[in-house]
Formats: C-alpha cells, sequence, structure tokens
C-alpha cells in the first residue's frame, strides 16, 4: 500500500520511519518533508494547505492512506476534502478539530460533559476581558481562540502582565485576527504536566503510553513556551492507576460529547493533563500525534504502526485490545535541538554537523523537524531542528544516551535544554549533571549555559 503522510516536522518523520517498518508498506511520500524524511521516503514539494494539489497527488499515486500531521489543515478541513474524493485519510473531521483549533470549544465542551478542567471565563472584546482580570487572583492564564503554533498561551503572575496578553491577542493581533477574536481567562492549574495519547475510532478508546514534554525554552521550566523541547516516555507518573482515572473521567465522557454533538472523533487524542492535588485536570486537546512526544513513544512501538491507523480509518479498533500492542519496555528520552533565538527570532541556514557519527550510534534515532537539503549539506529550516532520540535500560541511561548523542552534533546558534527527564529522575538539574557523561559534554554544555546567561540578558 502506497502511503502520504502530510507535514515536515519531527513528528511526521517519526511517523514515516516507523512506517518503513511495516510489511505491507508500499512507497510512502511526504509532503513536503525535510532533509531526514528525504533520506527514508519519497519528498513531494507540496503544502500541508494545498488540499487541491495533495487530493490530486494522492489519486495519481494510488495512495491508499494518507495521514494527516500537523494541526493547520486538520483545522482546514482537509479530511472532509480527502474523504469526500473517497480517499482513506487518518486524522478527525473539521468539526471534530475544533477540539484543538478552538479553545472556546473546548472549554464549553469541557463544562457541558463535566470534564475537570480549570475555572474559567470566556471573552469576545478586550474591555470586559480587563474588567474581569481586575478582580481575579494571580496567576492567571490567557488563551487565544485558536491555533498560534503553541505560543497563543500566557502565564500572567499580575494583572499588568494579564493586560499586556489581552492587548497582544485581542487589540495588536499577534496571531491573527480569527486567532484572537475571542479568549480564555483561566485560574492557573498547579501540578506536575503529562501528555496523554489515545486512538479513538467509533466507540473505541485505545490508551496509549504517557509521556512528559517540556515547553519552556529554557532548564527549570524559565522562559517562553515552545512547541516542545524535549520529552520522555513512559512517564512514571503514569501509573495504571492514573490512566484509568483519566479514561473514565476524561476521555470517555469527551468521545460521548462529541458524538452527541454530532462531531464523532475519529483518529489520536492527544490531552495535555494536570496532575493537581484534585486529580488530573485538562489542559488542552490536540487533535494529532503531539510533537515532540511523538518521538519517543514511536521508538518504542513494535506493533504496526500502519496497521493501527489502518484500523481507526475502517473502525476496526477494537481488533486491538490494549494488551495486545507491543512495546520497547525500555524507555526513551528525547531531546529537541533548536535554532538560537527560537521561540523568538531566529536564523536558519546553518550547516548541521555529526549526524553521519551519531547514526552510528545503537539505539539512537536523530528525528528531523526544521532542516532541509542543500546538495549534500543538511542545512537548519525552522526554529526546532532536530529530535535527538534515545533509549536507555532505564530513564537515566536512556537520557545519557540522548545527551552523548546531543554532544556530536552542532550547528551555529544551537540550544538544547540540558534537563530533559530530570523531572522523573527527582533529580534537581544542575549544569553540572550532564557533564559526567563525557569530556565533549561537559565543554558542550558549558558553552550552552554562557550562551544561555547572555540571551536572558539581552
Amino acid at each position: 500500500m502506497n502511503v502520504l503522510v502530510i507535514g515536515k516536522g519531527g513528528r511526521e518523520h517519526a511517523i514515516v520511519w516507523k512506517l518503513r517498518q511495516s510489511p505491507r508498506a508500499g512507497k510512502i511520500f511526504v509532503a513536503p518533508g525535510n532533509a531526514g524524511t528525504a533520506l527514508e521516503a519519497t519528498n513531494v514539494p507540496i503544502q500541508p494547505n494545498d488540499v487541491a494539489k495533495l487530493i490530486q497527488f494522492a489519486k495519481k499515486e494510488s495512495i491508499g492512506l494518507t495521514i494527516i500531521g500537523p494541526e493547520d489543515p486538520l483545522a482546514a478541513g482537509i479530511v472532509d476534502a480527502f474523504q469526500a474524493e473517497g480517499l482513506r485519510v487518518f486524522g478527525p473531521s473539521k468539526a471534530a478539530a475544533q477540539l484543538e483549533a478552538s479553545k472556546v470549544f473546548s472549554k464549553t465542551l469541557m463544562r457541558n460533559a463535566d470534564v475537570p478542567t480549570s475555572e474559567f471565563r470566556l471573552f469576545d472584546h478586550p474591555d470586559p476581558a480587563k474588567s474581569y482580570i481586575e478582580s481575579r487572583e494571580y496567576p492567571v492564564v490567557v488563551k487565544a481562540d485558536g491555533l498560534a503554533a503553541g505560543k497563543g498561551v500566557f502565564v500572567c503572575s499580575d494583572k499588568p502582565a494579564a493586560v499586556r496578553a489581552v492587548e497582544r491577542i485581542m487589540i495588536h493581533e499577534e496571531f491573527g485576527a480569527k486567532v484572537g477574536r475571542q479568549i480564555v481567562i483561566e485560574k492557573r492549574l498547579e501540578g506536575e504536566e503529562l501528555s496523554s495519547f489515545a486512538l479513538i475510532s467509533g466507540r473505541t478508546i485505545l490508551p496509549l503510553p504517557c509521556a512528559q514534554d517540556h515547553k519552556a525554552v529554557f532548564d527549570n521550566d524559565e522562559g517562553p513556551n515552545t512547541g516542545g523541547m524535549g520529552a520522555y516516555c513512559p512517564a512514571p507518573i503514569g501509573t495504571p492507576e492514573l490512566l484509568a482515572e483519566v479514561d473514565e473521567s476524561i476521555l470517555v465522557p469527551v468521545v460521548h460529547a462529541m458524538k452527541r454533538g454530532r462531531t464523532p472523533f475519529k483518529g489520536v487524542l492527544f490531552t495535555g493533563l494536570m496532575l493537581t492535588n484534585q486529580g488530573p485536570k485538562v489542559l488542552e486537546f490536540n487533535c494529532r500525534f503531539g510533537d515532540p512526544e511523538t518521538q519517543p513513544l514511536l521508538m518504542r512501538l513494535k506493533t504496526d504502526l500502519l496497521e493501527l491507523l489502518e484500523a481507526v480509518v475502517d473502525e476496526r479498533l477494537d481488533e486491538f485490545p490494549a494488551e495486545s500492542l507491543q512495546w520497547d519496555p525500555r524507555p526513551a528520552v528525547c531531546v529537541v535541538l533548536a535554532s538560537g533565538g527560537y521561540p523568538g527570532k531566529y536564523e536558519t541556514d546553518k550547516i548541521i554537523s555529526g549526524l553521519d557519527e551519531v547514526a552510528q550510534m545503537p539505539d539512537v534515532k536523530v528525528f528531523h523537524a526544521g532542516t532541509k537539503l542543500i546538495g549534500n549539506r543538511v542545512m537548519t529550516d525552522g526554529g526546532r531542528v532536530l529530535a535527538v532520540t534515545a533509549l536507555g535500560d532505564d530513564l537515566l541511561a536512556a537520557k545519557t544516551r540522548a545527551y552523548e548523542a546531543v554532544a556530536k552534533i552542532h550547528f551555529n546558534g544551537m540550544h538544547y535544554r540540558k534537563d530533559i527527564a530530570d523531572k522523573a529522575l527527582r533529580v534537581k538539574p544542575t549544569p553540572k549533571a550532564p557533564s559526567e557523561l563525557n569530556p565533549a559534554l561537559a565543554a558542550r554544555i558549558a558553552r550552552q549555559s554562557a550562551s544561555d546567561a547572555k540571551r536572558k540578558t539581552e
């Protein structure tokens, strides 16, 4: 079967890498792909939002299944368009994708379905929002309604910060007029975050192992939020008891509410959770595989991914009970290498070195995100550039292996967090901790720390 994967990030590279291991996969195409997918599949120069060309290509190449990676085409209705042409496609409909595309929609649905989430209010004009801010206890979180590449969320410790967030979203329209037409202001939840995944088709919910992401750009969760600076899977705090509670109090009522609202969900549902003293509460929903959580998740998956995704599309997911899935028992840790300045302004077209050396390391895979090929050189082409992912006998071993691989890679301005997985290891992150790995990494950490300090002062 020929397969088309739509997207160009690390998530899509991980999906392609895992699909190649399926004996049922024929030709694999990626639109538009990156330098990493070019080595494992055929890149197609079509952008994810060019639905007409994608459909034309799928028909021409007899694509048996199309897999949608990023959120924007899902929100725009690409699944509906493919289905209207009789093409099999993995992902939720435009109506169902509102769970991610509209925070107002998801918050309203959670309120109506009695799903645990933070206390919130919705606003469609900045003036009443500012008045509401005056009466709040802090910190609060201000969120743009629409998609903003993970950057439309502001954690505000005082009133002036909250006012600035409202103005940035609704008045200055930094994320676009539609994205900021409505906002959510909610009480900030306290606790530890957890990423939950589940494949959903019809009435069937198939939970997958949990992961933990690291959103903030700097160590110790400092600095602005990003699309994700690293992740590990499984997350030790995702105990069987906790996952059973998430299934009962969140997944089941949400799936039923979507079905009752005539927006049935079919695809993968990513639930961002905060583990509070009152139990797990929902921070957000994503209607696609997370990035970078997908990289360590699929690094561990042994079951045929293509068969799983087909079962979702064909509503045969009940043929795969949770105990039938096969996983590598070893944990995986993923460290994201980003361009200097990300998530703000950053430069591209930097030469990346060390990839061939890392490719020789066992139990390590470098998933490409913001990369491109210029001749035979791999160059940076985005904010998040690479996702270095490693397996280990335990979490510490996986982390050690990942950072040993990181130490071999270089491009000008390269930035990464040095404390990925420390939450699970219950160690206090310090600049000295990774230096125990090897002298090369110790030197790299020192340079990185100096670069971070300079950026913070600027």
